[in-house]
């Protein structure tokens, strides 16, 4: 099938139809559930709901905070301290919930249906010159909420954090800095929108531009970087299913960018796209990890076009620099919430043996193999339970185990666990912050 360009100018037009919403809900701590949301406002329409997380007269300062892990469950949201295993606050919420790291340390957005939710971890770092000074209050929905049709994928990357809808094609962009006060206002937001809507993903470069997708819900294959004026700068056609994205270690150049598609990964460096040789006809890697620290993306790596469900062993090492990929067979299958990576680049896999594999990126060598888990499998539904891994800024790693409702907490560096702890509900879905901010994103979706 051929393709033909379709160029659509960003837009701030879409950002009259956009709107946002403010909705006040009163944390609660232990195991109790919050109290229902109250009618929405608009956010030009300042309300208490729009202060940090829901109750911040709670606010103590520490000298130095525990990392917190947010994680859903079958009907609701929980937050926990990762170096006592308390459960901080637990909010009840309907429906299928995703988690995306709004890209601050702090607060996490939550992709409901029609929404995207403002979750407030309660870390809270305030520099003050040559120091900083740290504060803690309790997690909680903060109320505020951008509304998106299919709330999708969530980029945060060097300073910008971009919601996507796939239900719309809407594309929200804002200072990763606006998230501070617990609130979004439209002030706060520049609205894009691709041709058509499409399961995508927007990128935020350093340059000012914006790396998108361009497809439709039957077919997608374009890739785009497009000046704010609306002018495209570069342009691929050749990733037919393009899904996942991963930033990498910026050249000289600028960003550079991995994504994933069905005849191999494609990588936007130095102004341009460049095809990643693969030796199957058919070769997905929809699943990206980066590392500002290495050129290296992570990727799962996925050969039968025909599977119902793949299983593979291998994972892909994808050079963003050098234009190849390298592949290591880790002799156990894995999926796509399986993958992550350290704080110095580490890649990192989960595998149905239970190990959680840390490799050196570079020569795809394994450094640590960590009994973490039980055996398990992939479950038949990706958005059923089942282990998950996370690495968070202080560098360890944090892996759920739904089976035995347990948290574990693993150092990377030197492959050992550390603690394991018990939790009320069978988690999900995981978001570790830790009070810094991060450099970039690893999109994996099932």
């Amino acid at each position: 099938m051929s393709l033909h360009r379709r160029t659509l100018p960003l837009s701030t037009a879409v950002l009259a139809a956009l709107v946002l919403t403010s909705c006040s809900t009163p944390a609660s701590t232990g195991s109790g559930a919050d109290t229902p949301a109250s009618p929405a406002t608009t956010a030009d329409s300042p309300s208490e709901a729009g202060t940090p997380g829901a109750d911040a007269t709670d606010r103590q300062e520490v000298d130095g905070l525990a990392p917190r892990a947010v994680l859903t469950y079958d009907g609701g949201i929980m937050a926990v301290d990762t170096e006592t295993g308390d459960v901080l606050t637990n909010t009840e919420s309907e429906g299928f919930l995703r988690l995306n790291e709004a890209g601050d340390g702090r607060h996490v957005l939550v992709s409901a249906g029609k929404e995207f939710r403002v979750f407030d971890s309660g870390l809270i770092v305030e520099g003050h010159g040559d120091h900083d000074h740290y504060y803690e209050q309790a997690p909680a929905l903060t109320g505020s909420t951008v509304e998106a049709a299919e709330a999708g994928h969530v980029v945060a990357h060097e300073g910008k954090t971009a919601l996507f809808a796939d239900g719309s094609g809407a594309i929200s962009i804002m200072d990763t800095s606006a998230f501070e006060d617990g609130r979004i206002d439209a002030d706060e937001v520049e609205g894009f929108s691709t041709d058509d809507p499409h399961h995508g993903v927007a990128v935020p470069l350093t340059s000012g531009d914006l790396l998108m997708t361009q497809g439709t819900a039957d077919s997608r294959s374009t890739v785009q970087v497009v000046s704010p004026e609306g002018e495209v700068l570069a342009e691929t056609t050749d990733c037919p299913g393009v899904h996942g994205e991963a930033a990498a270690m910026p050249t000289a150049g600028g960003d550079v960018v991995s994504l994933g598609c069905e005849n191999g990964p494609v990588v936007y460096r130095d102004g341009e796209f460049h095809k990643i040789p693969v030796d199957e006809p058919y070769q997905r890697s929809g699943n990206q990890f980066g590392s500002h620290e290495s050129p290296i993306v992570l990727a799962d790596y996925k050969t039968d076009p025909d599977a119902e469900q793949e299983r593979p062993t291998r994972v892909g090492l994808i050079d963003t620099h050098a234009s190849v990929m390298t592949t290591v067979d880790l002799g156990s299958a894995y999926w796509f919430r399986s993958l992550a990576r350290g704080a110095d680049g580490e890649a990192l896999v989960l595998t149905y043996d239970g190990e959680l594999n840390i490799l050196d990126e570079e020569s795809g060598a394994v450094l640590h193999e960590v009994k973490v888990v039980a055996p398990w499998e992939e479950p038949e539904e990706w958005q059923s339970p089942a282990p998950t891994v996370k690495v968070g800024a202080d560098g360890f790693a944090y892996v759920t185990e739904p089976s035995a409702k347990k948290l574990h907490v693993i150092d990377v560096a030197e492959g050992t666990l550390l603690d394991s702890f018990d939790l009320p509900e069978t988690p999900v879905e995981l978001a570790v912050v830790t009070g810094e901010g991060s450099h970039g994103h690893d999109h994996a979706d099932g």
